[in-house]
């Protein structure tokens, strides 16, 4: 069975933690690699016509870039160094998210990479690396 690592990525410096961790697992152990990156995206729940379809230009847009400027640069990098990735861009709550995408790719794991955020914020609203851990449907890496 080939093993299968999501990786949280947003270009942060968590995130090439993470990701960094991630390749070194590959290439000690073999398998295949997922980079996900959620915008985050909440809904409004009274939009007219018109919102909706500028709303839905905005995310398309949203979405090219994020492809070109955050993920197409990674995978051009991975590809030189033999790492085959698939790459998904979804809109959502990011830990919600992810889950649903491990799920879905038969992922083994999950890799994200710590953000640094501790305090009242993150107890109020909490973290992702704490909902990942407290929800995810495999085990969740948390690179520092």
């Amino acid at each position: 069975m080939t093993r299968k690592i999501v990786v949280g990525y947003d270009d942060s410096a968590g995130g090439k933690s993470a990701l960094d961790f991630a390749v070194k697992q590959l290439k000690a152990q073999g398998g295949s690699l997922v980079l996900a990156h959620v915008l985050e995206w909440s809904p409004y729940s009274f939009l007219t016509p018109e919102e909706i379809e500028e709303r839905h230009a905005r995310r398309k847009e949203e979405l090219s870039r994020a492809e070109t400027a955050v993920l197409g640069p990674v995978v051009a990098q991975l590809a030189k160094e033999g790492i085959t990735v698939e790459t998904t861009l979804k809109y959502g709550h990011i830990a919600e998210t992810l889950c649903r995408i491990a799920k879905d790719e038969k992922a083994d794991q999950i890799i994200i990479g710590r953000t640094g955020e501790s305090g009242f914020s993150s107890r109020l609203f909490g973290s992702v690396a704490g909902s990942l851990a407290q929800v995810a449907p495999v085990p969740v890496t948390i690179v520092p």
